[in-house]
């Protein structure tokens, strides 16, 4: 059967617009960020550090500015003994304590005094929290996801959000895994459920969508 015009999609890259659009941090939090605690994986440290942060501050900075959402999610537990963590976090040891230095965005990302903080148990955020409800609530449409790991909760964060109805944006030079080449693959491997932008094509399509 010939598909109808209003079934035809020509593109995922619509315009971004900052009442239907948020950013989303994803796990840039003191846990993932202490390399003195955590197994060796220096092309994380160093990509992150030099690359990804600063790169996140700028888009964060930037959205604040024209007014998208900023919304950031941590691994925390809601229990003092972790015993609503996913059968996952459980079985790969990640117990992050509630209100703990372990579970607080990294200072250099610091969330403004009015942005949400969610915290989750499950490498998406659509699996364990009510981000979505929220989101609804909002009006968003729109999902620029960012953070660590690629491989891991952003994937996953992509593909379920993209099933779920939204528009998927990957930065890809606004996200870091273990190494560079499990980076690259991820990227690869999502790249059909979102749009990829790098951090300066982002900045001049926010800016260029919103020029107020």
């Amino acid at each position: 059967m010939k598909p109808r015009p209003s079934d035809i999609y020509p593109s995922r890259i619509v315009p971004i617009r900052a009442e239907r659009t948020a950013l989303l941090v994803i796990d840039a939090q003191n846990w993932v960020m202490d390399e003195a605690s955590r197994q060796p994986r220096p092309e994380f440290y160093e990509d992150a550090r030099n690359i990804v942060i600063p790169n996140l501050r700028r888009l964060i900075e930037l959205c604040r500015e024209k007014h998208l959402e900023v919304v950031y999610t941590v691994m925390e537990n809601l229990t003092r003994d972790g015993r609503d963590r996913s059968l996952d976090y459980k079985l790969s040891n990640f117990f992050i304590p509630k209100g703990s230095w372990d579970a607080k965005v990294i200072d250099e990302l610091a969330p403004g005094e009015d942005e949400m903080i969610i915290p989750k148990t499950s490498s998406s955020l659509l699996n364990s929290t009510n981000f979505e409800y929220l989101m609804r609530n909002i009006g968003i449409d729109t999902i620029i996801v960012s953070g660590f790991l690629t491989d891991q909760c952003c994937d996953h964060t992509i593909r379920d959000g993209a099933d779920r109805g939204f528009h998927m944006i990957a930065v890809s030079d606004g996200c870091a895994t273990d190494t560079r080449e499990r980076h690259r693959a991820a990227l690869n491997a999502f790249k059909g459920y979102c749009r990829t932008e790098t951090t300066e094509s982002l900045v001049e399509a926010i800016r260029r969508d919103n020029p107020r």
